[in-house]
């Protein structure tokens, strides 16, 4: 008998050391049309919960933000447009959303401020106590073992630091969520032929939704890896929540 651990892709059981490569390969296919299949699939409505992120975290000027899985840089533009003389550091394990990421015109913008860095979100690549602000959007529930994810944004937060997740979740109504697992599992995975030319990585990626913890139990979680103050707001009804924390 095998002592291997196994985890989820999607609605698959898989070995754990198999679960970052296919979620690689996910995402290297989807990398060119990753931007547009977001306003496709949530009808832009990704870019006001984003914008909701950035209101509640209030980045302040001078700061030091840890984005991972920050993919094609979305989430880092929006922090340094309100905080000035403030640097982002993007990190992300597929290669090819960084490279996209750098094609886009607020990259070239703000080169000076901006850092492309291919790394594990379990093992980070960055010294303890090293940013303000570690931010994480639709990228934890991908992770092999999110507490180590967890564990890891707390070991590079300096005290007195902030982590903030925005992640799909799950609507506390029954039949509203019922309604959404229609349209997801129905519509999505045909967008993505459309328009990615993969269907498959889509269904991939409406499985691992729904196979994310609900918002009380990922903010347990939160608490176990030692954030404390940890708090939760949803958004569009529970399809998507961003859950806060901090190093103290």
């Amino acid at each position: 008998m095998s002592d291997q651990k196994t985890t989820h892709f999607g609605f698959q059981t898989v070995d754990e050391d198999q679960k970052a490569g296919m979620v690689h390969g996910v995402f290297t296919n989807v990398a060119s049309k990753y931007d547009i299949m977001n306003d496709v699939m949530s009808m832009g409505i990704h870019r006001i919960w984003k914008d909701a992120m950035m209101d509640w975290l209030a980045p302040r000027p001078g700061t030091k933000l840890l984005d991972v899985a920050g993919g094609t840089g979305d989430v880092a533009f929006r922090y340094l447009k309100r905080a000035p003389g403030a640097h982002a550091t993007v990190c992300d394990m597929t290669e090819g959303m960084l490279i996209e990421g750098r094609k886009r015109a607020e990259a070239e913008q703000m080169a000076g401020s901006l850092d492309w860095v291919v790394g594990d979100a379990m093992a980070l690549p960055f010294e303890a106590n090293s940013f303000d602000v570690y931010t994480i959007s639709f990228g934890i529930r991908n992770v092999t073992r999110i507490p180590d994810a967890l564990s890891e944004a707390f070991r590079v937060l300096k005290p007195g630091g902030r982590l903030m997740v925005l992640e799909f979740s799950q609507i506390p109504n029954e039949l509203m969520q019922k309604a959404y697992d229609l349209y997801s599992f129905n519509v999505i995975p045909k967008m993505g032929k459309v328009i990615a030319n993969d269907s498959e990585s889509y269904q991939y990626l409406v499985e691992s939704i729904r196979q994310f913890p609900d918002q009380e139990r990922f903010a347990s979680m939160i608490r176990t890896a030692g954030f404390e103050q940890v708090s939760y707001r949803n958004l569009t009804m529970g399809i998507a929540a961003l859950h806060s924390g901090w190093k103290i």
